[in-house]
């Protein structure tokens, strides 16, 4: 017996699912910039170090740091937030302060930052 997929019977599953109000809440980046030559891998060791503790904040669901296979020195970031106030604790840490602060003088043009939402 063939097995045919029926669309609309996931969609009505997708429509008619109820989302709560903590899910509303996620927030979802994809953040984007672009490493200058000679500084890819000091970027790369002080992103480790705060890789670690933003896994272990309660509010940070997701953290991949990733770069394009064709472009070494653009590196890509998919972070997944409870909520901007999870968002806002993460900006106060003294890892993320040191973080972001080292990146002065390292990276090329204007990072990108692109909010997204779940489907």
């Amino acid at each position: 017996m063939k097995r045919t997929y029926d669309s609309s019977i996931h969609c009505q599953a997708i429509i008619s699912k109820e989302v709560s109000p903590i899910e509303d809440k996620k927030i979802y980046l994809l953040a984007e910039l672009t490493i200058l030559p000679g500084f890819l891998e000091e970027v790369k060791a002080i992103l480790k170090e705060a890789l670690i503790p933003t896994l272990q904040e309660p509010g940070c669901e997701a953290l991949y740091e990733t770069g394009r296979k064709d472009d070494p020195h653009r590196l890509v970031f998919f972070e997944v937030f409870s909520s901007a106030a999870d968002i806002e604790f993460h900006l106060e840490q003294d890892y993320t302060k040191r973080m972001l602060a080292s990146r002065d003088g390292k990276v090329s043009g204007v990072p990108t930052l692109t909010k997204l939402s779940a489907l």
